[in-house]
């Protein structure tokens, strides 16, 4: 392996780059020109591998504080494109905020973004945390936040820390469940997501809400 590092880009997209290439900025940023503790990586691992790496060989804990620091950055500069001044009209503006916010979780989390009537943010909540593979999901508590927060609709998410994105039968009933307690007080549930590490699947896109 050269040590070499490959030029950036102009504009700084590094698009150009491989995801090896990519990590070996961020180390270099971090830790100068010694590469020695990247002779052990191979080039062809994933990015998800290199940050696993991060979070468990302590010669990368400086490299993995950075990671958190770009994924909070990228998580909150997501949310603000999502305040209340905000329409709900694109769903990948969901689907990016929503992959920033959940993705990469080691417990399951369900969160819902409750809409004014004219589907502007109120407030994103935390309504449920669960274990690495489920959450216990109440919609008598969904209901109640939706009535303190005076919403008139609402998006639901959560991820999947398995990091594989497809709905279950379990989140397709308790979706039901919700919709059907929520249209009782004239509520709209627009969407449910489930988040992956690297793919967001609506339900809506799917013709289940």
């Amino acid at each position: 392996m050269s040590n070499a590092l490959p030029k950036k880009n102009v504009d700084h997209s590094f698009n150009q780059i491989s995801n090896f290439e990519l990590f070996q900025q961020l180390f270099q940023a971090l830790n100068g020109q010694d590469l020695n503790a990247l002779y052990t990586i191979k080039e062809n691992n994933s990015l998800h591998q290199l940050v696993g790496l991060c979070r468990t060989e302590s010669c990368y804990l400086e490299l993995n504080l950075a990671l958190q620091l770009v994924q909070e950055f990228n998580r909150r500069y997501l949310s603000e494109g999502l305040q209340r001044t905000t329409f709900f009209n694109d769903p990948n503006d969901v689907k990016r905020f929503l992959l920033a916010e959940l993705s990469q979780r080691r417990r399951e989390r369900f969160i819902a973004l409750f809409l004014d009537n004219q589907h502007r943010l109120i407030q994103r909540r935390v309504l449920f945390k669960g274990t690495i593979n489920a959450a216990q999901v109440y919609p008598r508590e969904v209901v109640r936040a939706a009535i303190d927060l005076n919403a008139a609709a609402v998006i639901f998410a959560h991820n999947h820390p398995s990091g594989i994105a497809e709905p279950s039968d379990a989140d397709r009933r308790i979706t039901d469940r919700l919709i059907n307690a929520l249209s009782l007080i004239d509520i709209r549930v627009l969407d449910h997501f489930v988040v992956g590490d690297s793919e967001v699947i609506s339900f809506a896109e799917r013709g289940w809400v």
